[in-house]
């Protein structure tokens, strides 16, 4: 069978604008597209969740992607993900960042790329008041616990308590409702969240109680398509100038510091994260 020499040039030609397209990297795909598409949850307060006056989805989060999005002076675009999407909507390009309480693990690392971190989370264990015998996470051994389903949390559970029994969600306040209704012993997540949760029970027929010590601390990146260097070393040079500016600092006080329901102190830097 004979080929032409110019359908065996159309074919390279092909072949090389394939190869480019495929190589192209998210800030490439950005500036063809002129936005920046975040992947964020809106279910995580304070990270990203809707604001009850407004209805727009808010956070510390969100925050970042709007500086990510300044940086690259390109308008933000805000897409809501679940938990369990988060890996599989970068991998698949449908986001080019996601930023959606995403714990660093050395299983998610050879998926994903992770920036600087942005924040530490120490992941612990809600309890009901009335069960004593419950002092810390090493009693729910071989107990059922809660916790969103795709989470680290899960993992958590998973890998520090003997013999559980996970019962996972779509959602964290269908974990907590399963801890309320005695469905299981514990419900596992981030303090942060657990905190807001035991603020909210305080009044309540099922009061709640945060054991100690934490099963375990994981710190927070925003994750981006692995080996797009260009763009990993963008998104970190924005969260370092965030870091030595004290903007870093600002948007902690602003979502999670003295002044707000959580009341913390910041006790780590925006860094790369240390596996």
């Amino acid at each position: 069978m004979k080929i032409s020499i110019k359908a065996l040039a159309a074919g390279i030609g092909l072949t090389a604008v394939l190869a480019t397209t495929a190589q192209a990297g998210t800030l490439e795909d950005i500036k063809a597209r002129g936005k920046f598409i975040c992947g964020t949850l809106g279910t995580a307060e304070p990270f990203s969740f809707q604001d009850p006056k407004t209805r727009a989805v808010v956070g510390f989060e969100v925050d970042m992607c709007q500086k990510i999005a300044d940086s690259l002076k390109v308008p933000m675009e805000l897409k809501l993900i679940a938990v369990e999407a988060r890996i599989p909507e970068l991998i698949a390009g449908r986001v080019d960042l996601v930023a959606a309480n995403l714990g660093w693990s050395p299983e998610r690392a050879q998926q994903i790329d992770y920036s600087f971190q942005h924040f530490v989370s120490p992941q612990k264990v809600l309890a009901r008041q009335a069960d004593a015998e419950l002092k810390s996470p090493a009693d729910l051994a071989g107990q059922r616990v809660s916790a969103v389903r795709g989470s680290s949390s899960e993992q958590g559970a998973r890998k520090n308590i003997p013999n559980v029994d996970p019962l996972t969600f779509k959602d964290p306040s269908g974990a907590f409702l399963a801890l309320q209704q005695r469905k299981v012993q514990g419900f596992v997540a981030s303090e942060l969240m657990l905190v807001k949760l035991q603020q909210q029970a305080s009044d309540s027929n099922v009061p709640v109680k945060i054991l100690e010590p934490a099963l375990f601390v994981e710190p927070w990146g925003l994750g981006v398509r692995r080996g797009d260097t260009a763009f990993l070393d963008h998104v970190n040079q924005v969260l370092g100038q965030m870091e030595t500016s004290g903007d870093a600092q600002k948007l902690f006080d602003k979502w999670l510091g003295q002044d707000t329901a959580y009341k913390l102190k910041r006790d780590y830097k925006f860094e790369a994260i240390k596996g």
